[in-house]
């Protein structure tokens, strides 16, 4: 797809071709997707005629973002919204086109939420938690309230998660109007943590459990724990869109490249991380293939890392993965 302004040109060269952008920082999962709105020269007239634009979050921080003509995945109608909320903290609007229906993935606040929900003149049916920390569930009983949209979170995690209504556990499957959701937990950052993976779209929610490039901190858990969870992640498609709960991505580059600087996919990568940061853009959402090439934590049998932190051979993986989660709390 060729873009015109030179603007346009600019930020199809640092998206990943998982990312399209609308209004309010939209971005669709899938990698073959298609402008559709009354046909695609409608949809192609859109794109090249919408200007940049400037929102700001809650917390006033700016991001510089296009809007695109209304994307449609091939495979999916589940259409999925960045929220920025907080400092660093994302959270997700779900909107399924056939139904109408809409959720939300960890609401940090409910202000920037409610504005993006209204921009579109829309209701929130759902409220999604990964885990109980209230960066991730401080607009959950606000958004409630306004919207009567009901709480989903980890059964183990009821005790914590305000105004939890639906509970659920590892290998639960739910449904989000017609989009299968399974339920993987994922403990380590905290003890219930979960992660929603959607098979028909291609992407899974992981919360604190999987960053891009890192981890979350062992809060509540060990790195036996953490490690037996990011291998419940690993077998998924290499093409699955990673969207995780903070804007960590430049921050724990810099921490990957201190161990492993000869990893030439992740001098890549980081380098399309600095550059679009310095955009104001997002680098979320990741994808597991990237992870996989990219990520010490998913790399702890690499011997460049185990070299650079001076973990033994003999160690295990999980040992490893607790070796080198130290040395990032450190870094």
């Amino acid at each position: 797809m060729q873009m015109i302004s030179k603007a346009q040109s600019a930020m199809a060269a640092v998206l990943p071709r998982s990312s399209r952008v609308r209004s309010g920082l939209c971005v669709w999962p899938g990698m073959r997707q298609l402008c559709l709105r009354k046909g695609l020269l409608y949809g192609f007239m859109r794109l090249l005629s919408t200007p940049f634009k400037t929102l700001r979050s809650a917390s006033h921080r700016t991001l510089r973002v296009a809007q695109f003509c209304s994307v449609t995945n091939t495979s999916s109608s589940l259409q999925i919204e960045l929220v920025p909320c907080l400092r660093d903290n994302y959270a997700y609007l779900l909107h399924d086109v056939d139904t109408g229906t809409v959720g939300v993935v960890d609401p940090s606040e409910a202000d920037p939420v409610i504005e993006a929900l209204s921009r579109k003149n829309r209701n929130l049916t759902y409220i999604l938690n990964t885990h109980h920390h209230h960066d991730h569930t401080g607009g959950n009983e606000e958004l409630k309230a306004r919207y009567g949209a009901k709480v989903i979170g980890s059964g183990s995690d009821k005790d914590r998660i305000p105004g939890i209504d639906i509970v659920l556990k590892d290998g639960d499957q739910w449904m989000f109007a017609g989009h299968e959701v399974q339920v993987i937990e994922t403990p380590g950052h905290t003890r219930g943590h979960i992660s929603f993976y959607f098979p028909g779209s291609g992407v899974v929610f992981t919360g604190d459990t999987l960053f891009s490039l890192s981890c979350g901190k062992l809060f509540e858990g060990t790195p036996d724990e953490m490690f037996s969870s990011l291998n419940k992640l690993v077998p998924l498609p290499d093409d699955t869109s990673i969207y995780c709960g903070h804007e960590y991505t430049l921050s724990n580059s810099k921490f990957a490249l201190s161990i492993e600087p000869k990893n030439e996919a992740l001098k890549s990568y980081a380098a399309r991380v600095a550059n679009l940061r310095n955009k104001g853009l997002p680098t979320i959402p990741s994808t597991l293939k990237l992870e996989k090439q990219c990520n010490p934590f998913l790399r702890t049998s690499s011997k460049e890392i185990r070299q650079s932190l001076k973990i033994p051979a003999s160690a295990t993986d999980a040992e490893a993965l607790g070796a080198i989660r130290r040395a990032k709390d450190n870094f």
